[in-house]
Order: C-alpha cells, then sequence, then structure tokens
C-alpha cells in the first residue's frame, strides 16, 4: 500500500443512513471518500461505520486498496470518453494547455486529485455523488496513453519501394 504522506483525501459525501430492523431503527453513517497524489494516481472508496470517523477511516483504507493510474497526454487526458454508472453518464474531453479542470462536483474533485491540468468534462443524468465517482472512475480506465515507436511509424506510413530481385523481372 502506498504511504500516507503522499496521498491526500477528500471526504465527498457524509450521509447518515437508517435501517429498519425488528427492533426499532438502526442509524449509520455512510462516507465517501477520494484520494490521489496530484500525479496521475487516484481511488475512492465507500464505507460505513457507526460513527463518522469509523465511515472515513474505512472509506480511505478501501480507496488505497483501489488505486488508478491515469494517463496523461501533453497536460490532459488523450483522448474523448464516455462512461456510464447506473443513471449517471460521464463525458471527459481533453483541453488545450491553461484551460484548467472545467468540471462540476465529484467529477472535479477526481479530476482535481488524480493531478490531470488541463480537461473538460460534463456530468449527464443522476447527480448522484456515488454513481458520478463511479462513471468517472469507469472512464478514467477506459483511456489509453497512445503508443508512439518511430520505427514502426514509419514503415507503416511510407513502404518502401520493391527491388528488381524481388518482382523477379528480366534483366537486359
Amino acid at each position: 500500500m502506498p504511504t500516507e504522506a503522499d496521498y491526500e483525501d477528500k471526504n465527498l459525501e457524509i450521509a447518515r443512513v437508517t435501517r429498519v430492523t425488528k427492533g426499532g431503527k438502526r442509524m449509520r453513517f455512510r462516507a465517501l471518500t477520494v484520494i490521489g497524489n496530484r500525479k496521475g494516481r487516484v481511488g475512492f472508496g465507500v464505507a460505513k461505520g457507526l460513527d463518522v470517523a469509523g465511515a472515513t477511516s474505512k472509506a480511505t483504507t478501501q480507496a488505497r486498496k483501489a488505486l488508478l493510474t491515469v494517463p496523461l497526454l501533453r497536460e490532459t487526458i488523450p483522448h474523448v470518453v464516455t462512461a456510464k454508472f447506473g443513471a449517471s453518464t460521464v463525458l471527459l474531453m481533453p483541453a488545450p494547455k491553461g484551460t484548467g479542470i472545467k468540471a462540476g462536483g465529484a467529477v472535479r474533485v477526481v479530476l482535481d486529485l488524480a493531478g490531470v491540468p488541463n480537461v473538460s468534462s460534463k456530468m449527464l443524468g443522476s447527480s448522484n455523488k456515488i454513481n458520478n465517482v463511479k462513471a468517472t472512475f469507469k472512464a478514467l480506465k477506459m483511456l489509453r496513453a497512445p503508443r508512439m515507436h518511430a520505427a514502426t511509424a514509419t514503415e507503416t506510413a511510407i513502404p518502401s519501394a520493391p527491388s528488381a530481385e524481388s518482382l523477379s523481372l528480366p534483366t537486359l
């Protein structure tokens, strides 16, 4: 597991949840926590506990176990990506240098802690924070860094002309 000093955590939501049982109502707290090092690593956790501190520590531990690496290309994401989780849909788009993070709510916190300096996004559908975070992580998992190999790029782009021996033409 990563060291605690490297990662910054942010509680996105603390909710009081109640379960009705035969003996009455049982109250707990649910915490949604996002952690990141602002250098391309980010994770999230959702956990319940009897008190807020217990729920938060459980969620942070869960987030540390589920870290994701975000590929960056020229200070933004490599390509446009759309992901859907539940009723939430998140659209992430690359942005030019100097744009900053144009995102709202939970998506902004995730991208900020991931260390993406320039990105534009749109949340469609539900405004549920947990589903928006899960849709954002699904979108970040779909990102692929471009593979650039100088030798193979030139070979596929410019085919070499066949030689006279390979064509088996009669010589004069």
